[in-house]
């Protein structure tokens, strides 16, 4: 494309940057060009959040029947379904995904959607409080929180907006959203949706710009009521700390270091072994491993760890690269030359720190932003490896020989998002899954969510909830409404 599109959208009228800045969209396929967009700064973002503002207080949104706002949502995901393969191949290219993956990520999207639409329809209209009394009537009530800043990370562009915008139009709040600067494109396709499927102007902003300007500016401003924001630990204590002074309501979903625990007693059988070697290179390699949830961390029982850790490596080594919408390509490439130097960066510490690599461990010839997917065996806890999140398709191994040690492995991280335990033993199943300080906690699965089960995570992975009733809750407010039927003097005083 050689023109900018206007890709700013305040109170229903699409825009350029008011400095007529624009970005170039690159396809890290082949890093070429492929699109321009507007980039927004400061002034763009208060003129978004005064139309979110000026939408909520006065507009008609937040008054709106839960019957008519649910209705909405539905449209929306009606649309989201007719455009399903247009939207798919445009998140493919953006972001480097495979075609299908795009796909998926609609599918999801739609799902979201229907979900919130049904919980808000089938709720009551509050929590009756027993005050004791029949002269008291006490109501506890949910209301929207207002103006949110919604900040959404370049890995799962279209999916992460979803998550955030369906509960925040459900609850009847007004939004700006900054998506990434690297794949804003879906979550433009998005606006557009919403406005015909006829949400009122004003409701549903977007500002296109880099974090450094626009998503500081959201996460500061006195009139906005909720940042919710999901991207990287750095970017999130800064959101979080610039958020403090206003004391507005903060969500953060800031990725994972995610265990992959695997006692020998789940690969007692060949059907077995291959389910647990195919679970774990779809873990590790999914998106090129560019997801929070990854199980980039394979922990390994010893007695398996050679036999186990040999075929992944045979496996990973066929794993097809290319662009993702051509014909039997299985993952795509890193986002940007940023993730890709910052990947093999990654993998040169390691192998310095003593791993050793079985498979991968380079860019494949040809242009774009390609790494093979890498498996590094005999790591431990302290490589950095290990500690960090890489965001790139690297697999550490490191074992274990008793079920406190695989536990205490898997805990051994400062983040806590996601985990998963394979094992043909139930009781040792449950009594792992318990003990795992993750927000979510597979046992012989990888990677499945549910719209209504909420997805967050413990310590350095964030606070709040996304999704199920928690991820409504966050943007709303509890009101308690306390009513005297048969008011008459307290003679507290005398007078």
């Amino acid at each position: 494309m050689s023109a900018a599109q206007q890709t700013i959208h305040v109170g229903g009228e699409w825009r350029s940057a008011a400095s007529g800045a624009t970005r170039e969209i690159i396809d890290p396929v082949d890093a070429g060009v492929f699109a321009v967009v507007s980039e927004g700064g400061v002034t763009d973002t208060d003129d978004a959040v005064a139309a979110a503002r000026a939408a909520f207080d006065e507009g008609s949104w937040p008054r709106t029947p839960v019957t008519e706002r649910a209705a909405l949502l539905r449209r929306v995901a009606a649309l989201l379904e007719r455009d399903r393969e247009k939207i798919g191949a445009l998140e493919s290219r953006d972001a480097g995904k495979t075609l299908e993956e795009g796909r998926v990520d609609v599918d999801c999207v739609r799902d979201a959607f229907v979900y919130f639409a049904d919980l808000v329809m089938n709720e009551s209209g509050g929590r009756v409080v027993d005050a004791g009394s029949d002269e008291i009537h006490s109501v506890v009530v949910h209301e929207p929180v207002g103006v949110c800043a919604l900040i959404t990370p370049w890995n799962y562009p279209l999916l992460q907006a979803s998550w955030k915008i369906a509960p925040a139009l459900a609850a009847g709040n007004t939004f700006v959203i900054k998506p990434s600067e690297i794949t804003p494109l879906t979550t433009v396709a998005l606006i557009g949706l919403l406005m015909e499927a006829g949400l009122p102007q004003g409701v549903a902003n977007i500002v296109t710009g880099p974090g450094a300007t626009v998503g500081a500016r959201l996460a500061e401003h006195p009139d906005v009521d909720l940042v919710s924001f999901t991207g990287g630990l750095a970017s999130g204590t800064k959101v979080a700390r610039a958020a403090a002074d206003t004391v507005k309501k903060v969500a953060l979903e800031l990725g994972g270091k995610n265990p992959n625990v695997v006692f020998a007693d789940a690969c007692a059988t060949e059907e077995g072994f291959d389910t647990a070697v195919d679970q774990a290179l779809n873990a590790a390699f999914i998106h090129s491993g560019q997801v929070c949830s990854a199980g980039s961390r394979l922990i390994v029982e010893e007695s398996l760890r050679e036999r186990f850790v040999a075929e992944l490596a045979r496996r990973a080594a066929k794993i097809r690269l290319g662009r993702g919408t051509d014909p039997g390509v299985e993952c795509g490439p890193l986002v940007s030359a940023q993730q890709l130097a910052r990947t093999e960066d990654f993998v040169a510490s390691a192998l310095a720190e003593g791993a050793v690599l079985r498979t991968g461990g380079e860019r494949p010839d040809g242009p774009g932003y390609f790494y093979r997917p890498t498996v590094l065996d005999r790591c431990d806890s302290r490589m950095r490896v290990v500690r960090e999140e890489v965001f790139g398709p690297v697999l550490t191994v490191e074992t274990f020989r008793t079920e406190d040690e695989a536990v205490t492995l898997a805990n051994d991280t400062e983040y806590g998002l996601a985990g998963a335990v394979w094992t043909s033993d139930a009781g040792r199943a449950r009594r792992v899954a318990g003990r795992l300080r993750h927000g979510t906690v597979w046992i012989n699965d990888f990677h499945p969510y549910l719209p209504q089960a909420e997805w967050g995570g413990f310590g350095k992975s964030g606070i709040g909830r996304e999704l199920g009733p928690t991820g409504l809750a966050e943007y709303r407010e509890a009101k308690h409404i306390y009513q005297n039927l048969a008011p008459r003097p307290v003679r507290w005083f005398a007078g």
